[in-house]
């Protein structure tokens, strides 16, 4: 029925918390679970969307200049349109149906959702672009146009990822790496643990620490005299930890803590990758652990439904390491795991979670995945 089908997994993020839009180093997976678009080109230049997902319809026109957000699913299919109209000119529209195969919240389906229609649009209209084109122009989309100041680490492990490697990439200068799993590193399996409770980001408190980032990343440098840049361009990046150390105690509490997490997880990463490329998983999945606790003590993220499934599943014998998917206010928490404890884990979890939590008996799920390669027509 469809001619073309793209696959555009999800991602998870084991180390690199919450500092990809302060320019930090981040860490991720693709996973084999994600978004599929299935699409024929039209000779026209409407586009005609359904989703397995969400209800209702959308259609609209990609040669037109970019209408206004409706506030619905298809404003990811407009933005889109938007970053890569702003490149290219595009005549050719779409038939397509898109479905995500698991529950939103925490594994970035937004900039899964946007590298396939971005891959849609350029293929209907005769454009090639490399993965890492996509990644760009798809971060672009969300960040102008649905209106999220979010980094590159999403979509960077949507389109760059690859079937047991780790992606390391550092969000100033873009420069990244695929490492491949060391061959003496114990086997794992990703487990992902749904609150039951669904987010969206733009409404959540994501925004506002962002802006707390650089306000601290202000504070540092007004009391050291430096030269203020404007607020688009202040990272915490591009001020060194000993500044931090001697300026911290004169900026108010809540943002020292965002500046803490920044460079202790910039260290954790770093430790992490070595880590990694050694095989040692033990301190990978520690690492892991104590990104968590930065996100929740520093960064103050973190429900109440989220810090529980983190605190039960950090006791269990078998997990390696855990923290926080995605901006960690309501979404999933994701979990390294020895494959052979899967079970009990799962059992254990889901009986003491719904024990505090029973309202959400239908929504909490357990799921297993595996990293997978990244965004690609199969």
């Amino acid at each position: 029925m469809y001619e073309y089908h793209i696959f555009s997994p999800y991602r998870v993020c084991p180390l690199g918390a919450h500092v990809d839009h302060q320019h930090g180093l981040v860490t991720g997976f693709a996973i084999d679970k994600g978004v599929d678009l299935w699409f024929n080109v039209r000779e026209d230049s409407m586009v005609n969307l359904t989703s397995r997902t969400f209800d209702g319809d959308v259609s609209f026109d990609i040669n037109h200049p970019v209408q206004v957000k409706e506030k619905n699913w298809g404003d990811y299919a407009r933005g889109a349109k938007f970053a890569l109209k702003k490149r290219f000119e595009l005549t050719k529209g779409i038939d397509g149906v898109i479905q995500g195969s698991l529950p939103v919240g925490g594994l970035s389906s937004s900039a899964a959702v946007l590298i396939a229609y971005v891959m849609a649009f350029a293929k209907a209209n005769g454009i090639t672009l490399k993965p890492f084109e996509v990644m760009l122009i798809a971060s672009e989309a969300e960040r102008e146009y649905i209106g999220l100041n979010n980094g590159l680490l999403d979509q960077a492990c949507i389109a760059l990822g690859k079937k047991d490697q780790l992606l390391f990439l550092d969000c100033e200068s873009n420069e990244y790496r695929v490492i491949k799993k060391n061959p003496n590193m114990p086997e794992f399996e990703i487990g992902i643990f749904f609150s039951g409770l669904t987010r969206s980001l733009v409404n959540s408190d994501y925004n506002l620490r962002v802006y707390e980032c650089k306000t601290a990343a202000w504070n540092m440098l007004a009391f050291t005299d430096q030269p203020l840049k404007t607020f688009d361009k202040t990272f915490l990046r591009d001020i060194p930890r000993s500044t931090f150390d001697k300026t911290r105690i004169a900026m108010p509490a809540r943002f020292a803590r965002r500046a803490e997490h920044f460079y202790s997880e910039y260290k954790r990463v770093r430790q992490g990758v070595t880590a990694w490329e050694t095989g040692n998983l033990k301190l990978f999945g520690k690492l892991s652990f104590d990104s968590c606790e930065s996100s929740m003590n520093n960064y103050e993220c973190g429900s109440p439904e989220l810090i529980a499934i983190y605190e039960i599943m950090r006791k269990q014998q078998g997990v390696y390491g855990g923290r926080f998917s995605g901006a960690g206010f309501k979404g999933a928490v994701i979990a390294l795991v020895d494959p052979q404890y899967k079970e009990s884990i799962e059992k254990t979890l889901t009986e003491e979670y719904l024990k505090m939590y029973p309202e959400y008996e239908e929504t909490f799920k357990v799921f297993w995945v595996k990293s997978d390669d990244g965004a690609r027509f199969v």
